[in-house]
């Protein structure tokens, strides 16, 4: 049996699955994020994630052998940033991606002292709130005491690694969204920023995701119940993971995640870069891919469906399935979290307009539908015009469950989505990087298998393009309104 951990956003989950991609168990811890002071956001590394781990390994194997585990591999959220003492002890609340946004005044500062283009063309992207280097560079602005304890810094997929197994390695993909210390066109730490950026730190040792990097020690365990001296790899962020377990691995391969929030990730045939995107390494040796992500998508119909008393999901789906395309002249501009792609701005804000007396909650629930598609339709084409062809696209995560959305998007777009037999996502993932890793199948082994095609229907395409050229000056017109009404929302101080 090969071993999947993964620790998201929301819950922790674990897989038990054979060498043809067979799902033998799986079980799910729920968990919360920590939001401490607006723009942070933090999780305990070893009181929850950790913790966790060994609570999953426990259940599973009060079902299975553990002795039949032939190798393990853990992906988390990230990048994230944990720093710990010489006892693999964590020293504060890890710092999570792109979401903690304290690290404004170091992306700055760091841009400024290493030069904007510089950091482009080695990084491949922008510093941007998703990289870790200023996040470093925060801890030792802020919490100096603190960094001059710091021994080591991991992200949370390479500290519950060194969990298993007491080895100091970091994955490449991980490693690539640690700007501005990697060189990604050489993949390895970058000589002139690292030290600059992480003082006395040492470095990780770098490995790729699927590669074995140690063995689980003793104290594992008996933590977690598997044998000592199981292989463990490397592991990598969770939507790279969950990328690979949908079988995103060519060029021209991308993978939709749908979610609280929507992210793609493109497999690339070679180097290029766009600012509004994010280039990364993959998960297979040598393999590039062009990311990005939107900030709201289901948690926008989340809120939609408490905003109507809680209204059944399905009542609400049902509802909106009876309205026609285009919500009858209403557009949504999906903002309401600020955005990342394409436009990266925190004030941004959400727009509904067109609203009469005519419509209800079935419109108001598709046009969220319809204005998550537009953005797509938006960040597909900087992907195509950045990067290179979408041949394929795969659709995973929660959201797919609701075929009207995925329908909605085809119809959008134009294009057709697969959505994969097996929906679990990123431990499954780990499950298949610890089958290659430990060389029980093939590097190129893909377990994925198509549940379903969504194709786009022809007779909604001319309303779509007449709403979407519409829907791309929403933003750019109400901008500077939209920042205003954002600074009324802030807190009072105090």
């Amino acid at each position: 049996m090969f071993l999947g951990i993964d620790i998201g956003t929301g819950s922790s989950k674990a897989v038990l699955a054979d060498a043809d991609g067979h799902l033998l168990d799986s079980e799910v811890v729920a968990h919360e994020v920590s939001y401490p002071r607006p723009g942070w956001a933090e999780f305990d590394a070893e009181g929850t994630g950790w913790t966790e781990v060994a609570r999953l390994c426990r259940a599973l194997f009060d079902r299975h052998d553990a002795g039949a585990v032939a190798g393990v591999c853990v992906s988390a959220m990230g990048p994230s940033l944990v720093v710990t003492d010489e006892d693999l002890v964590p020293l504060r609340p890890a710092i999570l991606y792109g979401i903690d946004s304290r690290a404004g005044a170091e992306i700055a500062q760091l841009t400024e002292e290493f030069g904007a283009e510089a950091i482009f063309a080695d990084s491949g992207k922008a510093l941007s709130s998703q990289a870790v280097g200023p996040k470093i560079r925060w801890l030792r602005n802020h919490e100096p005491e603190l960094f001059a304890r710091a021994r080591r810094w991991h992200s949370l997929s390479s500290y519950i690694l060194a969990k298993l197994t007491g080895e100091f390695v970091l994955d490449h993909h991980t490693a690539s969204q640690c700007d501005p210390l990697y060189d990604l066109r050489h993949n390895q730490w970058h000589p002139g920023r690292y030290a600059a950026v992480a003082g006395h730190l040492p470095q990780p040792r770098l490995a790729w995701p699927a590669e074995v990097s140690g063995t689980v020690n003793a104290g594992a365990a008996q933590a977690t119940g598997l044998p000592a001296g199981v292989p463990v790899c490397a592991g990598t962020v969770d939507a790279w993971a969950e990328a690979f377990s949908a079988g995103v691995r060519h060029p021209g391969d991308l993978m939709l995640m749908y979610g609280s929030t929507m992210f793609f990730v493109q497999v690339l045939g070679q180097f290029r870069a766009e600012p509004r995107l994010w280039t990364t390494a993959g998960v297979d040796p040598g393999s590039l891919t062009l990311a990005a992500g939107m900030s709201t998508s289901g948690s926008l119909t989340t809120w939609l469906q408490r905003l109507f008393g809680d209204t059944p999901f399905e009542t609400l789906v049902a509802e909106a399935a009876a309205v026609r395309p285009g919500s009858d002249g209403l557009l949504l501009l999906p903002y309401f979290a600020g955005e990342r792609t394409p436009v990266f701005d925190p004030d941004a804000r959400g727009l509904i307009a067109g609203l009469s007396l005519r419509h209800g909650r079935g419109h108001l629930f598709r046009a969220a539908y319809e204005g998550i598609g537009f953005g797509i339709r938006q960040i597909l084409e900087y992907l195509e015009n950045a990067g290179e062809p979408i041949r394929r696209v795969v659709a995973v995560g929660g959201g797919t469950k609701a075929r009207l959305w995925t329908e909605i998007v085809s119809d959008i777009t134009g294009r057709e989505q697969i959505v994969p037999e097996q929906t679990i996502g990123a431990s499954y993932g780990d499950a298949l990087m610890a089958a290659i890793g430990t060389g029980a199948v093939s590097a190129a082994t893909e377990w994925a298998r198509t549940a379903a095609i969504v194709k786009p229907e022809p007779g909604t395409a001319a309303v779509y393009a007449q709403l979407y050229a519409t829907y791309g000056q929403l933003y750019p017109s109400n901008r500077e309104h939209l920042h205003v009404l954002a600074a009324l929302q802030e807190p009072e101080s105090g």
